[in-house]
């Protein structure tokens, strides 16, 4: 089988553009990337190095981004977590799912997990926003909103994750200028009812630079990558 599968998803007059990384174990991964430049390529060193311990996984590339192309201002955080569906309809992937989410990502992995069985989310440098924010198309309105301070206090991400039963990993920077610690604390504590709940500080790292530091150290990296596989895989090998 081919080990890197390239597809497209037809989405509200636009194609997402999205890729498989088979899994010899499991294809049950769906990945979201973040906001700004971020691409679906941009991970690839982590679905990577899960891709060769038999996870598979599946990510796009949202309107705004990479080869997907468009305008931002034609999405919004609520588009993506639609744009996210479309991709697990088009592409049959079973559940229960494991969802990766980075940055505005990590918004988008929570919110699904209120609509689909879900029994792992690995939420790496996560973002949250308040829901007033979640409809309006990104742009100055949108920037308006999520700049106010502690925008984010009010984020209905705390009372859906008090639902949330499955594994929870988040991984947060340690010299991370965008995300503020207390989001990655409070999404820990919040999970009450979560079957594990991590919370994972990498040393060193930054917003846009945790796993490529980690590759820096390949023992660190690995030890990184299996602490995820945990998450990933629960109690079942």
């Amino acid at each position: 089988m081919t080990s890197l599968l390239d597809f497209d998803v037809p989405f509200d007059g636009h194609v997402l553009k999205a890729d498989h990384f088979v899994g010899r174990d499991s294809n049950r991964i769906l990945y979201l990337h973040g906001a700004g430049a971020s691409t679906r390529h941009g991970h690839r060193l982590l679905r990577g190095a899960l891709q060769q311990r038999g996870q598979g996984s599946v990510c796009f590339d949202a309107i705004g981004h990479g080869e997907t192309g468009g305008a931002l201002a034609q999405s919004s955080v609520a588009s993506r977590t639609r744009q996210a569906q479309a991709v697990l309809a088009a592409h049959g992937m079973a559940e229960p799912l494991v969802v990766f989410g980075a940055s505005m990502g990590a918004y988008n992995a929570i919110r699904l997990s209120a609509q689909h069985r879900v029994d792992a989310l690995v939420l790496i440098v996560p973002g949250v926003y308040t829901p007033s924010a979640y409809e309006v198309p990104f742009g100055p309105d949108f920037s308006a909103i999520i700049r106010r301070e502690r925008s984010w206090a009010d984020s209905d991400a705390w009372e859906i994750l008090s639902r949330f039963e499955g594994r929870l990993l988040v991984i947060h920077a340690e010299h991370d200028a965008t995300i503020p610690l207390e989001i990655s604390e409070r999404l820990v504590a919040a999970a009450t009812r979560a079957a594990a709940r991590q919370l994972h500080i990498v040393r060193g790292a930054e917003h846009n630079r945790l796993w490529s530091l980690l590759a820096e150290t390949p023992a660190h990296f690995d030890a990184a990558v299996e602490m995820v596989m945990r998450t990933v895989v629960g109690g079942r090998q």
